[in-house]
C-alpha cells in the first residue's frame, strides 16, 4: 500500500515547480509552439492572400514548412552549442527575442520569397527555446520530480498551439503574427529575473571543452546514444509534419463526407497532447521509467496511424477524433527530449537538448520528400503509410538500446 506524501511535503513540490526559471521555460515554450503551429493554421488563407491557390497550396507549403525546419536544423546547432559555452539564460534570451522579431514581420509580407524567407529566420530563433528550457529544468529539480517539471513546460507548449488555432480563428492570419510576436517580447521582461543553472555555473569552474559538437562524433559510443536519441522521436514529427499539417489532402484521399480545416486537425491533435503529456509525464512518475511509457506510447501512435489512413473512416467528426488520438499518441515529446537531456554530461547537455529535437522538426524534410517522391507510385495514403511505418520502426529499434534515465544524477560531464 502506497502512504500519500504529507502535506508540507507536496507544497514542497509545488513551490519548486512554480518556481520562476520553471515557469519561464513553459511560457517560453508556449510562445514557441504557438508561432511554430500558427503557419499550420493560417497556410492556407495566408497563401491566398498571397494569390497562391489550387495544386500550388501544397507545393508551396511545402517549401514553407522545409524553409522554417531548415532553420531550426541550423538554428539547433547554434543555440545548443551557446548553451554549453554561454549558458543556458543566453539561449532563452536570444532565442526568442530572434523568433518574436520574425514572428511580427511575418504580418507584413506580400509576396512568397519574403514568406520563405522569413519562415527560415523564425525556424533559427524557434530551435533554442525547447532544449534550453528543458535542459535549465532538469539541471534546477530534484531528480525524483524532474519528470513534473518537464511535463509541465511539454503541457504549457501544447497550449500554445492550441491558443493559436483560436487566434487565427478570431482574427486575420496576419494579426495572429502579431500577437505571437508580442507575447514573446513581453515575456523578455520574466527573463531578467531567471538566475543560471547551477550545474552550468559549476562546470564553467573547470577545465573542460563545453559545447563542442566534435565531441558527439569521437567518441563511437556517444555518437550511436546520440543517433538514437533522434530516432526516437521521428514518429512524432511524421504525425505532426505529414499527418495534421496536410490533413486536408488526406481528407479529399479518404473522400470524407465535408473538407478538413487544417486549423481545426491542427487544434485537436494538440488538445489531444495536452492529455497525452500529462498522462505521459505522471505515468513516468508512477513506474519510475521513461522508456517504457514512451514504448507504450509508440505503439499507441501506430494503431491510431492505421486507423487514420486504412480504417472505414469517411466521416469528418470520426476523422478529427482520430486526429485527437494521434495527438494524445504524440504525448512522449518531451519524455523523449528530457531523456536525450539526461543522457549527456552538463558541458554538452544543452547542445544535445536543443539539436535532438531540432534533428528531429528537420526531418520533417526528407520525410515530406520521400512522401512526395513516393506519393505517384503509391498514391497519399500508401505513400504515408509506408513512411509512417519506417519511422516507427527505427524508433523502436533505437529506443530498445536507450538506457533508462530515470533516476540519473546529471552532475557529471562528458571527457
Amino acid at each position: 500500500m502506497i502512504t500519500p506524501a504529507p502535506p508540507s511535503t507536496n507544497r514542497t513540490v509545488i513551490s519548486q515547480l512554480l518556481q520562476l526559471p520553471v515557469l519561464v521555460a513553459a511560457l517560453g515554450y508556449l510562445v514557441d509552439m504557438y508561432d511554430l503551429f500558427l503557419f499550420s493554421v493560417v497556410r492556407v488563407p495566408s497563401l491566398k492572400a498571397l494569390g497562391i491557390d489550387g495544386d500550388r497550396l501544397l507545393s508551396e507549403g511545402i517549401v514553407l514548412l522545409n524553409a522554417q525546419m531548415a532553420g531550426m536544423l541550423i538554428g539547433g546547432i547554434f543555440w545548443g552549442i551557446l548553451g554549453d559555452k554561454r549558458g543556458r539564460l543566453s539561449v532563452l534570451f536570444g532565442s526568442i527575442l530572434l523568433y518574436s522579431l520574425a514572428n511580427i514581420a511575418n504580418g507584413f509580407v506580400t509576396s512568397l520569397d519574403q514568406y520563405v524567407l522569413l519562415r527560415f529566420i523564425a525556424g533559427l530563433g524557434l530551435a533554442g527555446e525547447l532544449g534550453a528550457g528543458i535542459t535549465l529544468v532538469t539541471e534546477i529539480l530534484p531528480k525524483e520530480i524532474r519528470g513534473y517539471g518537464t511535463t509541465l513546460v511539454a503541457t504549457m507548449g501544447v497550449l500554445g498551439a492550441i491558443l493559436a488555432y483560436f487566434m487565427a480563428d478570431l482574427f486575420d492570419w496576419r494579426i495572429s503574427y502579431f500577437i505571437g510576436g508580442g507575447m514573446g517580447l513581453l515575456l523578455l521582461v520574466l527573463r531578467f529575473n531567471v538566475l543560471e543553472s547551477g550545474l552550468f555555473l559549476n562546470s564553467q569552474r573547470k577545465e573542460l571543452s563545453r559545447g563542442n559538437v566534435l565531441m558527439l562524433f569521437s567518441n563511437r559510443a556517444r555518437l550511436i546514444k546520440y543517433l538514437q536519441s533522434i530516432l526516437v522521436g521521428l514518429p512524432i514529427w511524421f504525425v505532426v509534419g505529414i499527418l495534421i499539417t496536410f490533413s486536408p489532402e488526406f481528407g479529399k484521399a479518404l473522400n470524407l463526407s465535408e473538407p478538413v480545416v487544417a486549423g481545426k486537425a491542427v487544434m485537436l491533435s494538440f488538445s489531444g497532447q495536452v492529455l497525452g503529456d500529462l498522462v505521459s509525464g505522471f505515468l513516468s512518475q508512477s513506474l519510475q521509467s521513461r522508456k517504457r511509457v514512451i514504448r507504450l506510447f509508440m505503439l499507441a501512435s501506430l494503431a491510431f496511424m492505421l486507423v487514420y489512413l486504412l480504417g472505414p473512416v469517411h466521416d469528418i467528426t470520426l476523422f478529427y477524433a482520430v486526429c485527437v488520438c494521434l495527438g494524445f499518441a504524440n504525448g512522449y515529446w518531451t519524455l523523449f527530449i528530457t531523456i536525450a537531456a539526461e543522457l549527456f554530461g552538463t558541458n554538452l547537455r544543452a547542445t544535445v537538448a536543443t539539436t535532438v529535437p531540432n534533428f528531429v522538426r528537420g526531418a520533417t524534410i526528407p520525410l515530406s520528400a520521400l512522401f512526395i517522391q513516393l506519393k505517384p507510385a503509391l498514391g497519399t495514403i500508401y505513400s504515408a503509410l509506408t513512411v509512417g511505418l519506417l519511422t516507427l520502426v527505427a524508433a523502436l529499434v533505437a529506443l530498445a538500446f536507450l538506457e533508462e534515465t530515470f533516476t540519473k544524477d546529471l552532475d557529471y560531464v562528458e571527457e
